[in-house]
């Protein structure tokens, strides 16, 4: 979910300035790999930093193999009791050499945590404010071994609310969380309904059987303005959906081929047919608001120019006058990157015919698919992102960098680039690198950008103080006479640990239970402190530390330490610890955002 693109566009270099800017601490010499009992770890004098305003709102929303470093625990000792001295949890990698991020993640005493880095990364903080990252108890993660569906069952959160019950297929319904450390929420009552029908979200919402709606089809639009007693939120959203090919999966496997289906895709006539108006048809994959990222020079500037004669003489070229035989799969889920996916699976399948490419569609259940398509086993398949947070990292790394397989194998020279980006703090160094990925992009076409999708929910009119951003909905915050509010979404969650998931619903259910380092002002991408009240980052972007806000508690009443910072975050990185078995086991966000897991065989990195 996503806004302004102007405002982006300044986002994108500011957030980069923002987090260099300010009195900062050096870099630690991180501990030993701890045994089974860490030892302390010795504290420093971070550097102050002014917290910015209190917040009012819970926060939002490969290269080559190499060997994985073989030492980390695989148990921690639980925080003492509050008569006990606190003893600080740390995990630590031997060195660098696993290929990963993270050097070292440690509690420096019961409020404070620093991340030690094994290369610079400007954009950290925006991705310790994302809810993959938010922070459980370590005791809870303990207790459930890290099993997202054990998890899921009775949830334990800092966030505004808890789960009163899930009836699978139908509804989740949140009560306000009493131990809550923010305002309590004006909502006493959230409900989360879903339908994957965007003319069923509007009945309802007509009916007054529920309060909002994501996602109106475009078609709508007009009759939601129309009507007094419905409000429509637009909010920009930078996005874009693409068709994705596997190359290791013939004939992708071919280059030639996937540049000649570049030419074979009539983006013009899949907006103007199928996504409501402010679309725009995408000419690379990043978003023109995303700078640095977006490239206004070079060859990746502009994506290849629809012409079906020129891509099926370049088919012939490749060794395929007669064209092949594939599968395209697809999610039936609303986005606003495919506002009417089957419509426009089925209006591709056409336009794939008129170069000879027989496509069967193939529609799969959204946790199924995501899952398929991470584990790199879709031969072509229309899918697409929308901005977690204000960096091209998030676009770049997580897609073609990140260890992650939609597209088959990783290109070398492509990942050494978008690492060089990431890794750079100077803007205009940045762009330069991501010029070069752009036209790299284009050059081996691992998917088609198509679309730019415009965004907007809709809600009663009686609903009052909505406020949608790029990145969450403030439901805590908005009022209606009864103090309940049932909204309506595109699909069920998968589960309500979203550290092993990556599909808008579980994120959107996950914002409302717990709370990240860091979190995202409603309504734009600002950084406000959430957990962590305030932080510093070293000025070479290889240190992070946090200073946790305290008397901050968990929905049980477990006191937050900087422990479960810890806990939670070496859940993910670390494949041996117990606690890292999620849902799927996958930790695509994670890997995509910190490039390895510590202690994983090649083969899973």
């Amino acid at each position: 979910m996503k806004r302004s693109f102007s405002m982006l566009r300044l986002l994108g270099s500011a957030v980069i300035v923002g987090i260099l800017v300010g009195a900062c601490a050096p870099a630690a010499t991180p501990t030993a790999a701890p045994t089974d009992t860490p030892a302390p770890v010795a504290t420093q004098a971070p550097a102050t930093v002014a917290p910015t305003t209190a917040p009012t709102s819970a926060p939002a929303t490969a290269a080559p193999t190499t060997a994985a470093a073989t030492v980390a625990p695989t148990t921690a000792a639980t925080a003492a009791p509050t008569s006990a001295p606190f003893a600080p949890l740390s995990f630590s990698a031997p060195d660098c050499k696993y290929g990963g991020e993270f050097k070292s993640m440690e509690a420096v005493d019961a409020n404070t945590v620093k991340f030690t880095l094994c290369y610079p990364d400007p954009a950290f903080l925006s991705k310790a404010a994302f809810g993959t990252l938010n922070i459980q108890s370590k005791a809870f993660l303990d207790a459930n071994g890290g099993d997202s569906n054990k998890m899921s069952v009775t949830p334990n959160g800092t966030g505004p609310y808890t789960v009163k019950e899930w009836v699978k297929g139908d509804h989740i319904t949140f009560v306000a969380n009493p131990n809550f450390w923010g305002t309590p929420p004006t909502i006493k009552t959230l409900i989360f309904r879903w339908s994957t029908e965007a003319a069923q979200r509007l009945l309802e919402l007509q009916a007054g059987t529920v309060d909002g709606i994501t996602s109106p089809a475009p078609d709508d639009l007009a009759k939601i303005q129309a009507d007094t007693t419905l409000k429509l939120f637009p909010y920009s959203n930078p996005n874009i959906m693409y068709v994705g090919m596997n190359n290791t999966i013939k004939p992708f496997d071919n280059e030639a081929v996937r540049q000649a289906v570049a030419m074979a895709i009539d983006k013009q006539h899949l907006v103007d047919n199928f996504y409501p108006p402010g679309s725009e048809i995408a000419e690379q994959f990043m978003p023109s608001s995303i700078v640095p990222g977006f490239s206004t020079a070079g060859d990746g500037a502009a994506w290849y120019k629809y012409d079906p004669t020129a891509a099926k003489a370049a088919l012939a070229k490749a060794g395929f006058p007669n064209g092949f035989n594939v599968t395209l799969s697809f999610r039936n889920v609303v986005r606003v990157y495919v506002p009417q996916v089957a419509q426009v699976a089925q209006d591709i399948q056409a336009q794939l015919a008129t170069i000879g490419i027989k496509a069967t569609l193939k529609q799969e259940d959204s946790g199924p698919f995501l899952q398929s398509v991470s584990a790199g086993k879709e031969q072509m398949f229309i899918l697409g992102w929308g901005m977690d947070y204000p960096d091209a990292t998030d676009f770049f790394d997580t897609h073609f960098a990140g260890g992650l397989k939609y597209f088959g194998t990783e290109y070398p020279d492509l990942v050494k680039e978008i690492q060089a980006g990431a890794q750079t703090a100077d803007p205009a160094v940045r762009q330069q690198h991501y010029d070069m990925v752009n036209a790299l992009i284009k050059q081996h076409v691992p998917m088609i950008p198509v679309a730019h999708g415009a965004a907007a929910d809709a809600m009663k009119a009686s609903v009052g103080n909505v406020v949608i951003g790029p990145v969450n909905e403030n439901f805590q915050n908005m009022t209606t006479a009864s103090g309940q509010l049932v909204f309506d979404t595109n699909a069920e969650p998968i589960s309500l640990w979203c550290g092993d998931e990556s599909d808008g619903e579980t994120l959107r259910a996950c914002l409302q239970l717990n709370d990240a380092l860091l979190g995202y002002k409603f309504g734009g991408t600002d950084l406000i402190p959430a957990l962590a009240e305030t932080w510093d980052s070293a000025p070479d972007a290889m240190s992070y530390t946090f200073h946790l806000r305290k008397g901050v508690k968990f929905s049980n009443g477990d006191a937050l330490t900087a422990n479960d910072v810890v806990a939670s975050y070496d859940a993910q990185w670390d494949a041996k610890s117990p606690n890292h078995k999620g849902n799927q086991g996958t930790f695509d966000y994670f890997l995509s955002f910190f490039g390895k897991f510590l202690n994983a065989p090649a083969s899973s990195n």
